[in-house]
């Protein structure tokens, strides 16, 4: 039986605490993890798992959306530990996720550090640190645009830039479900761009949302603020 399990896993920064929520599919072959946490959530990652009935060892795959350190940085603590686990992504956030080119989140922010406020600045080398701390990891297969991957009945990938250059979402038909990664988030049940104030293309962000709200599945998952469930 093909199963669709939404992990519910809190996260602090500072005096702020927030919930992701990766997302797990399941058939009779595979088991699959969307993204896969923030730095040192790997022990978080693994408590959830087992919570819904999960072992993290026989995670097969894990598909990360996108190169922030949210979403990837605790796939090579993942890695390592369940070293048959294979590492998916799109091509040009491969580049990023692997290492082979620098962090554009890490650039962005080391840019916007000069010009921060003197009361902002421990702030801003504190977050410099955290996205240094993200450890690369090998991608072991590259995704494409309208691929549809043998996950759960079909898993199609769709392209979604903007919060990233090479963002991707996900369509699964048998569950009439869209996973959004950050093309979408949900703030008071309310679709928004996912942190505007830091997305690298707006333009090509908001035209990403808005296919996922017009694509005819029934429910989103947002990352950021759960499920969106159209027309409700």
């Amino acid at each position: 039986m093909n199963r669709l399990i939404i992990l519910k896993i809190e996260m602090s920064y500072g005096k702020d605490t927030e919930y992701i929520y990766p997302v797990v599919l399941c058939d009779h072959i595979n088991c699959v993890l969307v993204d896969c946490g923030y730095v040192g959530s790997l022990s978080k990652i693994e408590e959830e798992l087992h919570n819904n009935g999960l072992s993290p060892e026989a995670v097969t795959h894990i598909i990360l959306t996108h190169q922030d350190h949210d979403h990837v940085g605790a796939a090579a603590a993942f890695k390592t530990k369940y070293p048959n686990v294979n590492i998916l992504a799109s091509a040009e956030e491969t580049l990023y996720i692997s290492g082979i080119q620098k962090s554009l989140r890490l650039e962005q922010a080391e840019q916007l550090q000069k010009d921060l406020p003197a009361d902002m600045q421990d702030f801003g080398h504190a977050f410099c640190r955290l996205l240094k701390s993200v450890e690369p990891v090998q991608v072991d297969q590259v995704l494409l645009d309208d691929e549809v991957l043998p996950f759960c009945g079909g898993c199609q990938v769709l392209s979604t830039p903007g919060h990233t250059p090479g963002h991707i979402s996900l369509y699964l038909p048998e569950f009439n479900t869209l996973i959004s990664g950050d093309a979408m988030a949900l703030e008071d049940g309310r679709p928004v761009l996912a942190n505007p104030q830091f997305t690298l293309d707006n333009e090509k962000a908001n035209a990403s949302m808005q296919r996922l709200l017009a694509h005819p599945a029934e429910k989103i998952i947002c990352y950021h603020g759960g499920v969106l469930v159209k027309n409700s």
